[in-house]
């Protein structure tokens, strides 16, 4: 399986986790929730679904609303197909959450990965968060290595973009600082709450700008409360 294949997969069992969904309705999540499929066709789609159902972690059901059947019938059209997820999908889902290895880190992996934080256990969170910015940080090495080289023989505007990209790692670097001490502190809480039970799965974690405090902490996850977005579109996973 193709990283592409497998990480729309992830995505295609978490949505339909949260509930059953026809394809067009499936489509317009993966274009509009998480940014890596927005330029995404039905022909991508599709043959993952058929492989999800043979696999057994998918079924297909006839649309619910029975107008909708007629509707179609008499337009000499097929009714809609709705994909419900299986108990064997379910476990599918929780295997692929659970794992935080390089893959996860990667670009558009982790922007899909984050997207499902909120149903990911904190010890998961953790390992991808610090896997991600261990990745940035290489690569921020090496891209400030490269300038240093060829400084002198790049032009203005070259030099700038360059910079330009620099700056935006630099930046989901202390993004990526900001979460992992949220997730640290909000531990470190739970610990030491008196009474405190296992650990639950939090709320999906919000972002904010590097500029704002990091002691003003949440209650689901230890995440910073009223945070604005300091890393561009890393996804979220809200209904439109």
């Amino acid at each position: 399986m193709s990283r592409r294949s497998g990480i729309l997969e992830f995505a295609v069992l978490g949505l339909l986790r949260e509930s059953p969904m026809h394809g067009y309705e499936l489509r317009k999540r993966l274009n509009t929730s998480l940014g890596v499929f927005r330029a995404f066709s039905y022909g991508s789609l599709y043959p993952c679904l058929k492989t999800l159902v043979s696999n057994g972690w998918l079924i297909e059901e006839p649309g619910s609303a029975p107008e909708d059947a007629l509707a179609a019938s008499l337009a000499g059209r097929r009714a809609k197909i709705v994909y419900r997820l299986t108990a064997e999908g379910k476990e599918r889902f929780e295997e692929l959450l659970a794992h935080s290895g390089p893959d996860a880190w990667e670009d558009e992996h982790f922007g899909v990965r984050f997207a499902f934080f909120g149903q990911t256990s904190r010890d998961v969170r953790m390992r991808v968060l610090e896997g991600r910015r261990s990745r940035l940080e290489e690569r921020l090495e090496k891209m400030r290595a490269s300038l240093a080289r060829t400084r002198e023989r790049l032009d203005d505007y070259t030099l700038e973009l360059q910079r330009h990209g620099m700056e935006s790692v630099e930046r989901e670097v202390r993004w990526l600082n900001e979460l992992i001490e949220s997730e640290r502190a909000g531990r470190d809480q739970r610990r030491s709450a008196p009474g405190s039970a296992s650990e639950e799965v939090s709320a999906p974690p919000e972002r904010r700008t590097s500029q704002e405090s990091q002691d003003q902490t949440g209650s689901t996850g230890g995440l910073p409360r009223n945070r604005g977005s300091s890393r561009p579109d890393p996804s979220d996973d809200t209904a439109t």
